[in-house]
């Protein structure tokens, strides 16, 4: 089976459920891992709407996860910390900001994106942004994968 990365919680290319958008609880969906490549010794995960109307806009980023981890669980907190790290959102705060696109802006895609790192720890000064975490990770990546979902107000 390729790399993949899926959810319990949502499908690919289907409406994300509210419970994980500003009209819900706001919580993170779960995550799973799926056959990262050898080599993988850490993770990191990008959420990022392309369809916002002044340009990408970044829900969450979260770095250093462990290399045999295989998932992240639903609800992973904003002061979450462990072996992972959360970088600065589009929101200005860390951790994750589920999607709240403009009522009446249509519907926006949201990409998922899991990054197999053959780096144990990205060299971060925390706290580093999405953008500039999306950058590093691709420096260091061994492979990608993406799950995309819709969501509109």
């Amino acid at each position: 089976m390729p790399f993949a990365l899926s959810s319990p919680a949502l499908k690919a290319n289907e409406r994300m459920p509210e419970q994980y958008s500003c009209d819900g609880a706001d919580i993170s969906p779960p995550l799973e891992f799926i056959d990262p490549p050898p080599g993988t010794r850490s993770f990191a995960i990008i959420c990022v709407d392309p369809d916002a109307p002044n340009g990408p806009f970044y829900h969450w980023g979260v770095f250093d996860i462990p290399g045999d981890a295989t998932g992240l669980r639903e609800q992973f907190l904003r002061t979450e910390r462990g072996a992972s790290h959360q970088a600065i959102n589009d929101f200005e705060a860390k951790g994750y900001g589920g999607p709240c696109p403009p009522k009446g802006g249509g519907e926006h895609h949201y990409r998922f994106r899991l990054y197999a790192l053959k780096v144990e720890s990205l060299p971060v000064r925390e706290p580093i942004s999405c953008r500039d975490l999306e950058k590093l990770a691709e420096e260091h990546c061994l492979a990608a994968t993406d799950l995309i979902c819709t969501y509109s107000r």
